[in-house]
């Protein structure tokens, strides 16, 4: 077994002991993503504690090797679950390996199941906690990950925020100032790092039979879109109808959404798309730059179109990125305004572009990495 194998569930592995080092707890694929510019920071001493939130190795065991990731020290195997069932599994977990071997600190990412398990786990042991992507607020109770930011952030003893009004919404809740940095965002540093050259762009647009600038790319995956049949019904339809309009709809499809659509009988809808399986980080960004639209419900989407200069449109209720809303994204519920917004943008998309190409992205630059890391250790140093 490697260095960087894959422990049992819920153990480490003797020789990568966590006693000491800084443990990075994750579970999902943007997480690897946007952890992995701060762990490679801490090249002798970072761990990882891996939930396996999300389970399908499509979206997470090529996301390690690709992102430079250390593969996880110790997997939880909570996938699969129900949210209190992943939190309370992964929560015990992450207890009892923080008891075996307790790290120097736990740095969690952003507002998933994984993320609250593993402050509530450090917060029970004493541990120095930080909170990359800190003071993201949608507002919107109606989302789960805004109860699980919120209550990280209050845990937190350290709070990375991306952005100004990120900052200000931890003020506003009386975080103390002296807990909160402000450092950008890790995106920025990993699109910089994973966007393919032009080469390897112009071989996954023939790969896919798309023309540069001349199609969408869609992603559909949160529980809000998917989980009513009709909802997915309607967006899936707003997608086919800007495909049937001549703007072909390349559709890499996440499992969830897969598996609501062949529940709900959408195949008709999916058969006017370009479907194909999830593909990698990188070769996402690429797709994405040589999109002419991006049409999506993700987080992580709307902060790397404003590295990419790329405009999107955000099939949400809410959003806890209005910064990306001021020039690269437009929020639209499900249903025909997707369709609407998405045309309109079309219909002029070079002149949509050429004003995005001279804007640069509110979430900073490709320093947080760094930055983050150098809070940790004065934070640590602060304690010792």
């Amino acid at each position: 077994m490697s260095e960087t194998a894959c422990a049992s569930p819920g153990r480490d592995r003797g020789n990568s002991s966590f006693e000491g080092s800084i443990a990075f707890v994750l579970g999902t694929r943007p997480e690897i993503v946007k952890l992995a510019p701060v762990a490679r920071q801490f090249p002798e001493n970072a761990r990882v504690a891996y939930t396996g939130q999300h389970y399908d190795p499509a979206l997470s065991d090529v996301f390690f090797a690709e992102c430079g990731m250390r593969r996880p020290d110790a997997l939880l195997d909570v996938g699969g679950r129900s949210r209190g069932a992943q939190i309370g599994r992964a929560t015990d977990a992450l207890d009892a390996l923080f008891a075996r071997r307790r790290p120097a600190a736990v740095v969690v990412q952003g507002d998933t199941n994984a993320t609250l398990a593993g402050a509530l786990a450090a917060n029970a042991h004493g541990i120095p906690l930080v909170h990359v992507e800190a003071g993201l607020r949608s507002f919107d109770r109606a989302m789960p990950e805004e109860h699980n930011r919120v209550m990280v952030d209050h845990l937190a003893d350290l709070l990375c925020a991306a952005t100004v009004g990120n900052v200000a919404n931890l003020l506003a809740e009386n975080i103390d100032a002296e807990r909160i940095v402000q450092t950008g965002n890790t995106v920025v540093e990993a699109v910089h790092r994973h966007l393919p050259g032009p080469e390897k762009r112009t071989k996954l647009l023939a790969d896919h039979g798309v023309e540069s600038g001349r199609f969408v790319l869609a992603t559909i995956h949160r529980p809000e879109n998917t989980d009513d049949d009709t909802v997915l019904g309607t967006v899936l339809g707003e997608l086919a109808r800007i495909a049937d309009a001549g703007r072909p709809v390349l559709f890499p499809m996440h499992p969830r959404c897969r598996a609501a659509a062949q529940r709900a009988g959408h195949a008709e809808l999916l058969a006017r798309l370009l479907v194909t399986d999830p593909v990698g980080y990188g070769d996402f960004l690429a797709l994405a730059a040589e999109s002419a639209l991006i049409v999506s419900d993700s987080g992580g989407v709307q902060e790397e179109v404003t590295v990419l200069a790329r405009p999107l449109v955000v099939v949400r209720r809410s959003t806890e990125r209005p910064e990306a809303l001021a020039h690269f994204a437009t929020l639209v519920e499900p249903g025909p305004e997707i369709g609407h917004t998405a045309r309109a943008l079309l219909a002029d998309v070079e002149t949509v572009r050429t004003q995005l190409a001279g804007r640069p992205s509110p979430f900073g630059t490709d320093q947080a990495g760094a930055l983050i890391a150098a809070a940790t250790r004065a934070m640590l140093t602060d304690r010792a």
